[in-house]
């Protein structure tokens, strides 16, 4: 199984991908704002990729429940600076964490080659076609509802088979916009329009969901499901994160999206030296 994101090419079988989140917005809910500023951004990313990070994923719009979004102009003042100055300073793919057509294209067009997009569930193919465009990668994410009124909505006869029917459904639209099944990734959203059960029983669907022959993406890293299950304040959630990171990995999931790189690293690398011994 081939990931193509522009001139990167990802073959699976193989080791796992460990992305490093570069939060370019002043609310976010794991570092409050510190990398705000694009020179504080950069140098995070950099120290993420000092630590193993193989994609730098930056996003400008928090897409955390209760937010306010960011306006178009905002979030490319936010990201546009960073993604210039990374492509200048790292061979990593950069990844755009964006919903906004405009903004992906001025990303990509400053060197980024993934569009992580958590509005995979919109109708109109504007940013497909941006993601055409440029032979980007496109992680396409599901999300039942708004994020400013989810989990309270979420509802579900099967969470792990609605899932894998919206990639289905999505890789078919995707398609028709012009972006072909190999560079398309799958995320089912953990934390998106989901409540803790839904969230829990994910996690154990997991093998369904990476049988469906595309590269699957999972990003729990300090999750406020987390918090719900255990009782733990967001600085007390590394240790589920690394769990959940290699329950992933060994049902076979390609991608880990984490603010922990080198915790994050480590955990998979080890997961996988012991599930190949399985094999």
């Amino acid at each position: 199984m081939i990931f193509r994101a522009r001139h990167f090419e990802f073959v699976f079988p193989g080791p796992a991908l460990v992305m490093g989140i570069v939060n370019v917005t002043p609310d976010s809910f794991f570092d409050g704002g510190r990398y705000l500023a694009p020179d504080a951004a950069v140098k995070h990313a950099l120290e993420l990729a000092a630590q193993g990070a193989d994609i730098l994923d930056v996003g400008g719009d928090s897409s955390r429940p209760g937010t306010q979004p960011a306006g178009e102009a905002e979030e490319l003042a936010r990201v546009i600076p960073v993604i210039k100055a990374l492509a200048a300073q790292t061979k990593l793919p950069i990844s755009i964490d964006t919903t906004k057509p405009a903004v992906a294209r001025a990303a990509l067009a400053a060197g980024a080659s993934i569009v992580n997009d958590v509005a995979a569930h919109r109708r109109q193919d504007a940013l497909w076609r941006v993601v055409a465009e440029f032979h980007a990668g496109y992680i396409c994410m599901h999300a039942q509802g708004d994020p400013a009124a989810m989990p309270a909505a979420a509802s579900y006869q099967n969470v792990v088979a609605e899932v894998g029917r919206f990639f289905l459904d999505r890789l078919e639209q995707i398609g028709f916009a012009g972006v072909p099944a190999e560079q398309v990734v799958f995320d089912p959203g953990i934390g998106f329009g989901k409540t803790l059960e839904h969230n829990l029983q994910l996690l154990a669907g997991l093998p369904g969901l990476v049988g469906l022959d595309r590269p699957l993406l999972l990003g729990v890293s300090r999750k406020s499901f987390i918090g719900r299950l255990l009782g733990t304040p967001l600085a007390e959630r590394l240790p589920a994160s690394l769990a959940c990171a290699s329950l992933a990995i060994a049902a076979g999931v390609q991608l880990i999206r984490v603010h922990d790189v080198a915790e994050t690293v480590q955990a998979v690398r080890m997961t996988e030296a012991v599930m190949a011994l399985r094999e």
